[in-house]
């Protein structure tokens, strides 16, 4: 996975290069990452030197969040580039296919808008795309589950580099943007980034990406519903935890199209990238045991 990762940054600092945009090594917003990145492995280190049980756990859960949170940032920054070097909007063609499939909505917005406690549960419930994560691995490490951890966390990367690749051929603005017009009764939790943030990408009025204040930019594939169904089925390994890790998922699948601001089908479209990136993770742990094997 260290070796992914490593490849991961070089793909997102090339994305970088190619749309004109930079990070600013300097900025305040970065000292919680660098934070994490110095003190991550020394933690990890002086507990794999302890050897007791519960240190082992927390080197495992130390390695395991390092991994996620390093994964989950450098997918969102190269959001960035990915949309910048992207043309045009999908959402006329998106909103077509959303009404064959005969969602509305803008009714799911205005019962939403008129409900604060739905308001509220649902701001919740989206967030928890990295509460279930975290319940998962530390799972994981408490069970010494390790190869589950890595499937999980080989799906999750796998499955950010599908959405970024589908998404740089169907970028858009969302279903608020596209259909909502005049007074706003209700801000959703994903606010109204793209229709200015993609445009100042393209024309390069933007060239310095904040890691401290990224905005969500992908909408075909909706990656917390692609997040959502690999928790779901990380989950049915976690035994009596496996319940509420199925049940807070599908809460969060149910605020996505209002809080995410995402059309139906960027919903399905996310489940099917999940399940893709699952059956190919599977694929990369066994043949990794097959080659641990063969070699021992």
């Amino acid at each position: 996975m260290r070796a992914a990762v490593i490849a991961a940054v070089g793909a997102c600092a090339l994305l970088l290069w190619a749309a004109g945009l930079t990070i600013d090594p300097f900025a305040h917003s970065n000292i919680p990452y660098y934070a994490i990145l110095a003190t991550a492995p020394l933690l990890r280190l002086w507990c794999l030197r302890d050897g007791r049980r519960w240190s082992l756990v927390l080197a495992q859960v130390v390695e395991y969040y390092t991994l996620f949170m390093a994964l989950a940032l450098i997918g969102a920054v190269s959001s960035y580039p990915v949309a910048g070097l992207s043309q045009g909007f999908a959402d006329a063609g998106l909103q077509r296919v959303d009404e064959l499939l005969q969602f509305d909505w803008l009714a799911w917005y205005r019962l939403v808008a008129a409900h604060r406690s739905l308001q509220l549960l649902g701001i919740i419930a989206y967030q928890s795309i990295f509460l279930t994560p975290a319940m998962l691995l530390g799972w994981f490490a408490l069970m010494g589950m390790r190869r589950e951890a890595h499937r999980f966390l080989a799906a999750f990367a796998i499955a950010a580099v599908l959405t970024l690749a589908i998404y740089s051929q169907m970028p858009a603005v969302g279903p608020f943007s596209y259909l909502w017009h005049g007074p706003i009764p209700y801000m959703p939790f994903s606010e109204l980034w793209q229709p200015d943030l993609i445009p100042a990408l393209r024309d390069h009025s933007l060239t310095v990406v904040d890691v401290g204040q990224l905005r969500g930019l992908v909408s075909a594939p909706s990656f917390h519903a692609a997040s959502a169904t690999l928790y779901i089925a990380a989950a049915q390994r976690c035994g009596p935890l496996r319940w509420w890790l199925t049940a807070i998922p599908c809460a969060m699948l149910l605020s996505t199209p209002v809080e995410g601001t995402h059309y139906l089908i960027d919903l399905i479209l996310g489940a099917g990238v999940a399940l893709v990136a699952w059956f190919f993770a599977t694929l990369l742990v066994r043949w990794r045991v097959r080659t641990a094997l063969a070699a021992g």
